[in-house]
Parts: structure tokens; sequence; C-alpha cells
């Protein structure tokens, strides 16, 4: 048997990884300006994080969920203090494209509707419902193609409530920052006019903080420096460091009942032991704070550099995109294999940085250097 070929593939294995550092099986360094696609957030092999899924599993990795799980309820606590949702409830699962499924399922439910209202260049998985409210018809299939979705431009609140006027829509669902889209910030104004309208029309309000959360931003979640509460967040990638993990937070407004959402791996006891040790090392290591001032840093330094065809230079914290006019992929490929930093695209003109969020500012000053050559 083979693999199932669906992934272009560079020629480097890394084998282990340190911080913002990894290594291939050839014992090369890179510096790692990714994250594994926003995924480390605490750093490549924390030994705190290690100790805490070594300990854990020494002692149990799974059980159902029809047992009393106190791990899951740690983690709610933890990660409700963390965030500012601690009069919110948690829903446990394994990947991003799951928590926007269940958050889109349970605002069918809680409205009765069915239309969504999602947004161009927008991206939120690829499976069943997550897909179809991702603006990329190559990747729906016929199967997915099952509701109506409206997609509407960035910042055009006058177009979302066109949308809403016509009273069949259940959720508005947006990134806090474009991930896949290109690193593209909606306006603070515009957040704050989605809650009005949301809840002026009995429309659920989503928030896929999956890329842009967990404190990559500068806040935990990249919608608060807006100052909204959206009815729902989901939540993956830097949650676990690494290991398959996601949830969504939902409104005390949103009633459950039993099996109204389910899933057998979601909330396992080595997953929240991994989320919890996140949360306990973003909070002795100020991972938030360090976010937002090594972002603020990399964003000035970068500003400095007098880059050929460059279009412009945006992001919060340390989710950075950097646009050309013509295509980046040959300097992302300098960065790789001649200057050893990982870097990731956005379609074919954007570069995106998505670095652990423990960066330091030698870090940065590391990477301009390289970057310098790469141009």
């Amino acid at each position: 048997m083979k693999l199932f070929d669906v992934y272009p593939l560079f020629d480097i294995e890394i084998e282990k990884g340190k911080g913002c550092l990894v290594y291939d099986d050839k014992g090369t360094e890179y510096l790692d300006l990714y994250g594994g696609h926003a995924v480390i957030s605490v750093g490549h092999s924390h030994p705190e994080f290690l100790k805490a899924i070594n300990d854990q599993a020494s002692k149990l990795v799974f059980y159902s969920n029809s047992v009393q799980n106190h791990l899951q309820k740690d983690l709610a606590l933890k990660l409700g203090k963390a965030s500012g949702y601690d009069d919110y409830q948690l829903f446990l699962i394994n990947s991003g494209a799951e928590a926007n499924e269940n958050a889109l399922k349970l605002a069918s439910f809680h409205t009765g509707k069915k239309k969504v209202i999602s947004f161009k260049k927008a991206f939120h998985g690829r499976t069943s419902a997550a897909v179809k409210i991702t603006d990329n018809p190559a990747i729906v299939s016929p199967i997915n193609d099952t509701f109506e979705v409206a997609f509407c431009e960035l910042n055009d609140a006058k177009a979302v409530e066109e949308e809403l006027k016509k009273g069949d829509v259940c959720a508005v669902v947006i990134e806090g920052i474009t991930g896949v889209g290109g690193i593209h910030i909606p306006e603070s104004e515009f957040f704050v006019k989605l809650r009005e309208l949301t809840t002026k029309y009995g429309a659920v309000l989503i928030l896929d903080e999956i890329q842009s959360g967990y404190g990559r931003s500068g806040k935990f979640f990249a919608h608060q420096h807006a100052g909204i509460r959206p009815d729902m967040i989901t939540v993956a990638k830097g949650i676990a460091n690494g290991y398959p993990f996601a949830a969504v937070l939902i409104s005390p407004e949103f009633k459950p009942k039993y099996g109204m959402l389910g899933t057998t791996f979601g909330g396992n006891h080595l997953g929240c032991a991994a989320a919890i040790s996140v949360l306990d090392i973003m909070e002795k290591e100020n991972l938030v704070e360090n976010a937002k001032e090594v972002g603020d840093y990399l964003m000035q330094e970068l500003a400095k550099i007098d880059i050929p065809d460059l279009k412009e230079i945006r992001g919060k914290g340390l989710m950075i995109g950097i646009e050309f006019n013509g295509s980046a992929k040959e300097i992302r490929s300098k960065l790789l294999f001649d200057q050893k930093v990982f870097t990731g695209a956005a379609g074919t003109n954007v570069i995106r940085l998505l670095p652990p969020l423990c960066m330091t500012k030698k870090d940065v000053d590391l990477f301009i250097e390289r970057f310098k050559k790469a141009l």
C-alpha cells in the first residue's frame, strides 16, 4: 500500500524540534516561522508539555465520554479564565473542521434554518459543511453541496444585512483573521456591525479562531481586538501544541441535550493533559503578551527592508502576511532551501509567518538577516 497522494511535499523530513527550531533527518537546523500551520503554540518539544503528556500517557491515554473525566472540567475552567469566556460552555473534539461542523449544526438546531453567510477567501475546513462555507469551489464535491451559502466581501456590512433580511440565515461565520485567504484583518467596526446585525435578525455569530486564536494575534482571540462576544468560537491548531485536539466555546444561550452532539475521541485524557499544559505554559511565560511584543518588532523590522515588488505587509501579533505584486514562490523557496527558514504560503503571492508564540527578538533578527539574503 502507498499513501494517497494529495499533498505536494518538500523533500525534507523533520525529525525533531526545540522552541522555534526544527531539525531534519540529516541534522540540518531550520528556523520555523510556520509552526506547522500555526499549530505549535508554546514551542517544539517544550519540556513541561512533554512531561504533562508523558505523565498522563503512563496512566491512561483514552477512555470514552461515557464516564467522568475531571481533566475535561479542569480544561474548561482554565480555558474560560484564560480567554475571558468563563460563562460559556465547552465541547471538545478533534480538529478545526470538526469544530466548525459542530458549530454549524448547533446554529441550525438553534434557529431551525440552514443558510450560512461566509466571506470571500474564507477557509473553514475540508469536511462536509465546513468545506461548503469555504470559498474554494474546487474542493467542494457534489455531496457537500447541500445548503445555500452567501459569500460576502469582507467588511461589507450592507451585503451581509441584505442576506440577513431574507430571514433564512442560521449563521454568519467569519475568521478572526483570514489564514489561507492571505492574512486579511476584518475591521473592528465590521465585527461590531456583525454582532449587531446577527442579534437583530436572529442569526448565530460564529468566530472561527482556529488559526488566529490562542494568543496568536496578541490577544487570546483575534476578535477581542474589536471588543465583541460571538455566540460560538471554534478553536484548534494551537490548543494542544501539535496533539490533534479542538473545541467549540458555546454561549450559555444554547441549551444542551443528550445526543445533540457526540464524539468518540474528542476530550480524551491525553489530549486534555496536552491542552491544560499549553494553557499553563502560556500563562507562566506570558506568551500572549510575547506574541504582541515580538510580532510588533517583527513588523517594524520588515518595514525597514526595501522589499522588491512588495504590495503590503499586514498582520497582528505573530500572524503576519507579506504580499507581493507577483509570485512569492521563488523567495519562499530560497528561504527554505538556501536560508533554512520555514514559512507558509497563501496562494502564490503571500508569504505567511506563523511562528511559535515563544519566538524571541533574537529569532526575529535571525529571520530578518536570512530574509534579506533571500530577496
